[in-house]
């Protein structure tokens, strides 16, 4: 096995490389000054089962767009020098959550995303939390893998609810089954029964509206679920809601961080007693470091990828880490 990070990606590729008791092997990148850029391995990859990891995420000095081409082209140069297989880790999808047309001609970016990682031949594909599972296995034609972190919140959410009544709540209603899931990944662990809720959400040309608002959170400890936290608008909208509601507490619950421009009006909200998300991407923890008083808790997801790894280079069974049915 071959296992390489990316800039970008580097703390959680060692960290995923020291679940499987390995180091990462070296690769080089170079930025041009017109903007181009070429990477390759240092090291033979002739034959070889390659992981490649990169979290499409956006930072400072690098786009989206930036790191897929990177990771795409480094993926095309690992099949070009003779890889067996490479697998793309990529913890955070980029483009996922474009995945049906809502207006007219509007792109499906989902689908272009997966048939670039096809063209360059990519054999599998692994994501974490995607913005749309059932979107996600349909739009690759290779091999893909659809983790989860509903396990690593479970023990937090069960000791931040102490012995309180606890209420799952969607701040939309896409969210739904992914709280709901969440809701019954927990009953299953603790045998504890919680309730449900969720509001309603529209947006159009960048308004958000909707005032529909289901569920009975008075006097409970309430976990607002969601994928991913990016400027926090919907977040801090169901958590006022939760509060004018009779609420006791409120906590945010979400696998990635992005916390673009604008989440600081999330971090300083006092309607949210704390934020839980994963390293999944950099930026949660750089918010860390900038926002000493956001409360955040960051949860690592390295052992997760770093197992489902060793599994699927082992061709062991990795039902449990997908939540399914084995």
């Amino acid at each position: 096995m071959k296992l390489f990070a990316l800039k970008g990606s580097e703390n959680l590729g060692a960290s995923v490389a020291r679940a499987l008791w390995t180091e990462l092997d070296p690769c080089e990148e170079r930025d041009f000054e017109d903007g181009e850029h070429k990477s390759r391995p240092m090291v033979s990859v002739r034959g070889e089962d390659v992981y490649v990891l990169h979290s499409l995420a956006g930072s400072a000095g690098s786009s989206v767009n930036d790191k897929l081409c990177k990771l795409l082209f480094f993926i095309a140069t690992c099949r070009d020098n003779g890889a067996n297989r490479v697998t793309a880790l990529v913890p955070y999808l980029a483009y996922a959550r474009k995945d049906r047309q809502t207006r007219s001609r509007d792109p499906i970016t989902t689908r272009y995303i997966a048939q670039l990682f096809e063209a360059v031949g990519t054999s599998r594909v692994i994501g974490l939390e995607v913005h749309n599972f059932v979107a996600f296995q349909n739009a690759f034609r290779c091999e893909t893998v659809h983790l989860d972190a509903r396990r690593l919140f479970c023990p937090e959410i069960r000791a931040l609810a102490d012995s309180m009544p606890v209420v799952f709540f969607s701040p939309d209603g896409g969210g739904i089954k992914r709280a709901q899931l969440l809701k019954e990944a927990f009953e299953a662990d603790t045998g504890l029964t919680t309730g449900f809720g969720f509001m309603e959400k529209r947006r159009s040309r960048g308004v958000v509206s909707g005032d529909l608002y289901a569920g009975d959170v008075k006097g409970a400890v309430v976990f607002i679920v969601d994928d991913l936290i990016n400027t926090g608008g919907t977040t801090l909208r169901a958590a006022e809601a939760c509060r004018d509601q009779g609420a006791e507490s409120v906590y945010a619950v979400a696998t990635h961080g992005l916390f673009n421009p604008g989440v600081e009006k999330l971090f300083e909200c006092p309607a949210i007693d704390r934020i839980m998300v994963t390293d999944s991407v950099a930026a949660a923890l750089e918010a860390v470091v900038n926002f000493p008083k956001a409360r955040i808790d960051i949860l690592p997801v390295g052992p997760l990828i770093g197992e489902a790894v060793r599994r699927l280079h082992t061709h062991g069974s990795i039902a449990d880490l997908l939540g399914v049915e084995d």
